[in-house]
């Protein structure tokens, strides 16, 4: 049985710094693209980071955040520095650029003072 779970979300200033990672099991990690998705509130999920063999990063979080996987224990971290108060939203790990998954409950960033 397929499944992700998120975690090390939580509340942090503007300016400070998150990591979070992602469990995978039940599938051949290895093999696929890992990414992560956020969904904003009041907005629809969205990729913004992706990792086959090179890290790729969409315009808002690019230069901020570095995204990483660890093959042997089927895992993605996404180290996130820097944060925005935009940054908030529930961050969810999926293969990438297209899902292949149903969603774990993803972990919850709030950034704000």
């Amino acid at each position: 049985q397929v499944q992700l779970v998120e975690s090390g979300g939580g509340l942090v200033q503007p300016g400070g710094s998150l990591k979070l990672s992602c469990a995978a099991s039940g599938m051949t990690f290895n093999i696929r693209t890992w990414g992560w998705y956020r969904q904003a509130p009041g907005k629809q999920r969205e990729l913004i980071a992706y990792v086959g063999n090179i890290p790729i990063y969409t315009a808002p979080v690019r230069g901020r955040f570095v995204i990483s996987r660890d093959n042997a224990k089927m895992m993605v971290h996404l180290e996130m520095n820097s944060l925005k108060p935009e940054d908030t939203g529930v961050y969810y790990c999926n293969t990438a650029p297209e899902w292949d998954f149903q969603w774990g409950q993803g972990t919850q960033v709030t950034v704000s003072s």
